[in-house]
């Protein structure tokens, strides 16, 4: 029998001439929502795998990269973060994280694709691992421009877990967006985004750089590898109008330890580290 692929379509043009391949093992789901098209399939290594117009999203095996340290620095990096807000996220890998933190009171998240959340509760449930059940969530299925724009609510951090930059992910990348996020969050509060792969998607570093760090008096990236964003490090961004103290190992191993947490990649040292920027990167961002 002939063997299946499934070829991501992110590099895949005239530009770049390359493309990352996955063996499809067994497909399980394919369609189309209002927003997108959405594929679930098991891979041999990587389990089963998320993939929306064509770009890889997540995987059983490798979620962990991504979605510890999109959460853990900026939560970890905020003195008291209480309320935390989340865009986008509909396989619940960032709402898991999040809620592993004893001092978050509530969580909202507004994922626009519910079919995303319900297809991802069914066939992917270890990335939620029950967290759209749990009390201190509150999940919304509508679209996360307009959330941030007419919310009376605020928040210690914002996560903006949004795909790239096309289709319904494109409008998470104005500066209007961000400006309307910054407007609720709280004094002190953190906008965290993530931004790219660099070595591939320069203008998309650029262009969150410009449009997110006008805004505030702090703007930094880090860096997390994930496997299957095929390029070297991928880039998240903390904004933020207080200065951060970005290796205070002792506060971070002490609300370790409060809460008992465990981690497969984040721990204090890579906190710290993930802000040492290597030479390609710092030369896109002067």
């Amino acid at each position: 029998m002939q063997k299946k692929w499934f070829n991501e379509v992110l590099y895949n043009n005239n530009d770049y001439g390359y493309s990352q391949s996955v063996l499809i093992k067994e497909p399980i789901v394919s369609v189309n929502s209002e927003f997108q098209s959405i594929e679930i399939f098991e891979n041999p290594f990587f389990g089963k795998v998320l993939t929306l117009d064509g770009v890889m999203q997540t995987t059983e095996r490798d979620e962990f990269f991504y979605h510890e340290m999109f959460v853990h620095v900026p939560l970890f990096s905020h003195k008291n973060p209480k309320k935390v807000l989340i865009i986008g996220g509909g396989d619940g890998g960032i709402l898991r994280e999040v809620l592993k933190h004893s001092v978050v009171e509530s969580v909202v998240m507004v994922e626009i694709d519910g079919m995303v959340v319900s297809l991802c509760k069914e066939h992917m449930p270890s990335l939620s691992a029950g967290a759209f059940s749990n009390k201190r969530a509150e999940v919304i299925i509508g679209d996360g421009i307009d959330y941030v724009k007419n919310t009376n609510q605020t928040f210690d951090v914002i996560i903006v877990d949004s795909t790239d930059p096309i289709n319904c992910g494109e409008v998470l990348f104005t500066k209007d967006f961000y400006q309307n996020a910054k407007n609720i969050l709280n004094d002190g509060g953190i906008i965290a985004t993530q931004s790219g792969v660099p070595f591939f998607q320069t203008e998309e570093l650029k262009n969150i750089k410009d449009k997110l760090g006008s805004l505030v008096q702090h703007f930094t990236f880090y860096v997390v590898p994930v496997p299957t964003y095929v390029g070297g490090f991928m880039c998240l961004s903390l904004a933020t109008d207080v200065a951060l103290e970005l290796n205070n190992k002792e506060l971070i191993a002490k609300r370790v330890s409060k809460d008992n947490l465990s981690f497969k990649y984040y721990n204090a040292d890579i906190h710290i580290a993930s802000f040492a920027l290597p030479e390609y990167i710092k030369k896109i961002l002067n």
